[in-house]
């Protein structure tokens, strides 16, 4: 008999979005009529054509793949040399912040990244998680036995640290002792980004108290204000105490692509049991050495293409793309006068719900009355009850009319 791991018997029903998709096809299936009607600004997916480089080096190495004398078969696990040495200067470095190439660790994405980083984690760790939260970092905790059974909405265990209206979103570091510590931000899903202040905070509070910051920067190419960092690492101290996921899915529209990396300082270390310090950088090569043959020819041209000037222009002009769109929805729902975060250095919109109407009640609303659809912020955690999450990954011309569309928010909660 072949045991399964009862961790995943404590995780909730089902995935947040797949629970939304399954919804919409139950919506479209029984309203065939309507169903053309749809329009999705619930799951982050781009919609927009790859930037130009990015096609030019895909075909070059499917060219590449067709001819013997330029073949390409297993790479580096971790990447080629020459695509994190570009990663590194063109998003760090000439940026002003010192991270070497062998820092660099490509993959598949950061959401399995944020995943896998659990297994160079030992048990007993005391893990929090910010409330709403991208439920990947939450689910992958249970998964790996990090966790008690769910209680009134959460997990016992965990630590979860309230971000709301009256702290901008942005949760303050924990009171009690903690040992890992997630972050987002710009953030997933409120739309919030930490500025230099505030992050400066948190990497002080994991030197003070030897933890580590698990920092989901996927989204740092959105951020358009100077005081907000798109790396942990422009902060003192953070190679020190922290990891950054990196994605390609949004700047350069690789969802459908995938790739992304990770950073790992040469000087994070870990504590083993035997109260020896280890570096983690060891311990991630050493994992991928074993789990991963690394990322495809082609997408890793690709990838080396957005990190040349054409490229990170093209990544920019897309970026600028989704932040209009997000302005339009922000505004949309402004003039509802309805209250409403994100959207500024962010693709999301985060909106509160007419008074008296769930998360959940407002995502069935909007599809069973306008055909839109959207995600409840009570996905993301107890904090995010009353919420909705808009993306601004759509055509403008969707966004626009998704725009007339959140009117039936408050229209129809003043019927109620």
């Amino acid at each position: 008999m072949a045991w399964i791991n009862d961790n995943f018997l404590k995780l909730s029903a089902g995935y947040l979005f797949p629970e939304i998709a399954r919804r919409v096809n139950v919506f479209c299936n029984s309203n065939p009529e309507l169903a053309k009607r749809v329009i999705r600004c619930g799951i982050g997916d781009v919609t927009e054509p790859l930037p130009e480089v990015a096609v030019t080096a895909l075909r070059e190495g499917v060219e590449d793949l067709a001819s013997r004398e330029r073949f390409q078969g297993y790479g580096p696990p971790t990447g080629h040399d020459f695509v994190r040495a570009a990663i590194a200067q063109s998003m760090f470095r000439e940026r002003g912040v010192d991270i070497a190439d062998g820092e660099i660790f490509l993959s598949d994405g950061s959401k399995p990244d944020a995943s896998h980083f659990l297994e160079l984690l030992g048990s007993g760790n005391v893990i929090a998680v910010p409330d709403p939260v991208y439920p990947v970092y939450v689910d992958t905790n249970v998964m790996a036995g990090n966790t008690g059974a769910m209680v009134n909405g959460r997990y016992q265990g965990l630590v979860y640290l309230d971000a709301t209206a009256e702290n901008g979103f942005v949760p303050q570091p924990p009171s009690q002792p903690v040992d890992v510590a997630y972050l987002c931000s710009p953030n997933n899903p409120t739309g919030s980004a930490m500025n230099r202040a505030a992050l400066t905070h948190w990497v002080n509070w994991a030197l003070s108290n030897d933890a580590l910051i698990l920092f989901d920067a996927a989204y740092e190419a959105f951020v358009r204000e100077s005081d907000m960092p798109r790396s942990i690492f422009e902060i003192p101290g953070a190679k020190k105490c922290a990891v950054e996921f990196r994605s390609f899915s949004k700047n350069g529209g690789f969802t459908g692509l995938r790739c992304g990396f990770t950073v790992v300082p040469k000087e994070l270390t870990g504590r083993a049991r035997d109260g020896k310090r280890v570096p983690f950088h060891d311990l991630w090569s050493r994992r991928w050495s074993t789990c991963s043959n690394g990322v495809s020819w082609p997408v890793q041209k690709a990838v080396a293409a957005l990190c040349t000037p054409q490229g990170q222009k093209q990544m920019t002009a897309l970026c600028d793309f989704y932040l209009a769109n997000a302005a339009i929805l922000r505004n949309a729902i402004a003039a509802q006068g309805l209250q409403v975060w994100g959207g500024q250095n962010a693709p999301y919109v985060w909106l509160k719900c007419p008074t008296g109407l769930s998360s959940w009640d407002a995502v069935d609303l909007l599809l069973r009355e306008a055909q839109l659809v959207t995600t409840p912020g009570a996905g993301f955690g107890n904090c995010g009850e009353g919420f909705l999450r808009v993306s601004a990954f759509n055509s403008r011309a969707n966004v626009q009319e998704a725009g007339r569309r959140l009117a039936f928010l408050t229209t129809s909660a003043s019927k109620r």
